[in-house]
């Protein structure tokens, strides 16, 4: 599993872009942008992350997700030979504090804005008509694409039926300046995380001390290192579970555990299910 942070580019002239985009057959790769994101699946089915959270998702999945939260759609079914795509709109990083949504009228688009750092799933029947109205901003410009896209989010404010998929992130503005550093932390969490975590090694990475760099992943990310590498391993272990028949135990020592006891506590602490109890729900 590789975690890679992306860059995405909106065109100085734009404020958003709209584009059909294919996902990859069987990826394990979960990244994370600065940029809001709607993302609506077209074709295929699978495993989706968001967060740490882990669950299917199917054609017609409509989820909004907030800057900085790390996601994967990670296709296991096609449909009818049909290549798994998404239509996905990625707004420029700097629009909640812009002036494109500041104004009266659009005070509740902001608002669903700042609560989309959970990542909100969308439901029920007013769900249709805002598909509709993404599959035709495809073919349209400039104007007449941002009148689109004001008439999918006014949709949206009118769907109650949400799940919020994960805790959201809460990251501070100054995380932005510490990118490169805090990706440096990520990836070896990612890649060590069966081998085992050193605290030391990680602090290392960014040239620090084990309790100046405790502090400064806090204070950057509103998590601590542990919390942070809990939330990976639940995740991962959440993944195996439900994609693999691996019994627990080999599980609990695949995501970095040595101790099935505290394995099944942090999972349930996460989850709100046991181990045994989340591979049922997804079988």
């Amino acid at each position: 599993m590789e975690f890679i942070y992306e860059k995405i580019f909106v065109p100085n002239k734009h404020s958003f872009i709209t584009r059909r985009m294919k996902l990859e057959l069987n990826t394990e790769i979960i990244h994370s942008h600065s940029n809001f994101e709607l993302n609506l699946i077209t074709s295929g089915s699978g495993r989706r992350i968001v967060g740490n959270h882990i669950s299917t998702f199917t054609p017609g999945d409509l989820v909004l997700l907030g800057p900085n939260l790390s996601h994967c759609w990670e296709v296991l079914d096609t449909e009818n030979g049909q290549d798994p795509e998404c239509i996905v709109t990625h707004l420029n990083e700097d629009i909640i504090n812009s002036d494109f949504f500041n104004i009266p009228e659009l005070e509740d688009v902001i608002k669903l804005l700042r609560i989309a750092d959970s990542g909100i799933l969308f439901r029920g029947p007013k769900l249709e008509k805002a598909i509709t109205l993404i599959h035709k901003m495809i073919g349209l410009k400039g104007l007449e694409r941002y009148i689109q896209l004001l008439k999918i989010f006014n949709l949206l404010l009118e769907i109650e039926d949400r799940e919020f998929l994960t805790l959201p992130s809460t990251l501070p503005n100054a995380y932005d300046k510490d990118r490169d550093q805090i990706n440096k932390i990520y990836t070896y969490v990612f890649q060590n995380i069966q081998s085992g975590i050193n605290l030391k090694d990680a602090a290392k990475l960014v040239y620090m001390e084990p309790s100046s760099f405790c502090r400064y992943f806090k204070k950057k990310t509103n998590q601590t290192f542990m919390d942070y590498v809990k939330n990976v391993r639940i995740g991962i272990a959440a993944k195996l579970l439900t994609e693999t028949d691996k019994p627990i135990t080999h599980i609990c020592y695949e995501c970095g555990y040595n101790n099935l006891a505290n394995f099944n506590y942090y999972f349930k602490m996460l989850m709100s299910k046991t181990p045994s109890e989340y591979r049922k729900d997804f079988k």
